[in-house]
C-alpha cells in the first residue's frame, strides 16, 4: 500500500523538491506551508509520516508538535538548519521520531523516511504468543502495537514503543545506552546517545505512576536502563 508523507516547508522549493524525490520513490505527498496549515492536512488527509521543518510563519514545528501530539501518534521526522544539541532535545521531547539536519542529501532523507516506517509496519514472523509481551501489570502488543499498564492503554509514539518493546523483551537485563540507540536507529537515528534519554524521560511521564520515582523503567547508574522484573523484587531488583 502507497504510503502518505506530509512535507511542512515554508518554502514552496524545497516542498516540491521533496516531494518529486518520494513521488519517484513510490510514495504519496500531500504539503503544508506552516505548522497551523498542517494540522488541517493532517486530520484530513491522514499522513502515515511527516517530515517537518521547524522554522516557520504563523506556528512553527515545535508549537505545530505541541498540538499533533494530542491528537495523533504519527511518527514525525524533523527537518532543520538548527544544529544546536538543545534543539534535537525540544523536537524530540515533544515526540519526534528522528531528526535531519540541511542540507541533507534526498537519498539519505529517503532512507530515514523507509527506516522510521519499517520500525512502524514491521512485519513480525514469530509465533503468536511471542507477540504479546507481558510483565507484571504491564502488556505489549507488537503486532497491534498497543501497550496497556495495569488495564490503561498507553498512547505512545512510535519511537517509544519500540524503545519499550527492547526493555520489555528481557525484563531486568541491563541496556547500555549505546546499546538501545542501535537498536532503535537502524539507519535513522543520529549518533546521539542523549537520545535514548529523552525517550526515557518520555516514557516515564506517561508509564510511572511516579516519573521521579519511577518503578517499572529503572537506571542502571553509570550504564542504562532496565525494566524492572517482578520476579526478582526483593532478590536484588529495587525501584530506584
Amino acid at each position: 500500500m502507497t504510503k502518505t508523507i506530509l512535507i511542512v516547508d515554508d518554502k514552496l522549493s524545497a516542498q516540491r523538491l521533496v516531494a518529486d524525490y518520494l513521488g519517484e520513490n513510490g510514495f504519496r505527498t500531500v504539503t503544508a506551508s506552516n505548522g497551523r496549515e498542517a494540522l488541517y492536512v493532517a486530520r484530513h488527509e491522514k499522513p502515515d509520516l511527516v517530515l517537518l521543518d521547524i522554522m516557520m510563519p504563523e506556528m512553527d514545528g515545535f508549537e505545530f508538535m505541541r498540538h499533533f501530539r494530542k491528537e495523533r501518534n504519527t511518527p514525525v521526522i524533523m527537518l532543520t538548519a538548527k544544529v544546536e544539541e538543545t534543539d534535537k532535545v525540544v523536537g524530540l521531547e515533544l515526540g519526534a521520531d528522528d531528526y535531519v539536519t540541511k542540507p541533507f542529501g534526498m537519498a539519505e532523507l529517503v532512507a530515514r523516511v523507509r527506516a522510521v516506517l519499517r520500525r512502524v509496519n514491521e512485519d513480525y514472523t514469530e509465533t503468536a504468543a511471542s507477540d504479546v509481551l507481558r510483565v507484571g501489570d504491564a502488556v505489549l502488543d507488537k503486532k497491534m502495537r498497543i501497550v496497556t499498564i495495569g488495564g490503561r492503554k498507553l498512547e505512545l509514539t512510535p519511537s517509544e514503543f519500540d524503545l519499550l518493546t527492547i526493555l520489555m523483551s528481557a525484563p531486568g537485563q541491563v541496556f547500555s545506552r549505546g546499546d538501545l540507540l542501535e537498536r532503535l536507529k537502524g539507519n535513522s537515528f543520529e549518533n546521539v546517545e542523549r537520545t535514548v534519554d529523552v525517550h526515557i524521560r518520555n516514557l516515564r511521564a506517561k508509564i510511572e505512576p511516579k516519573p521521579s520515582h519511577p518503578q517499572y523503567i529503572l537506571t542502571a547508574f553509570g550504564v542504562g536502563y532496565r525494566f524492572a522484573n517482578p520476579d526478582l523484587m526483593g532478590m536484588g531488583e529495587d525501584d530506584e
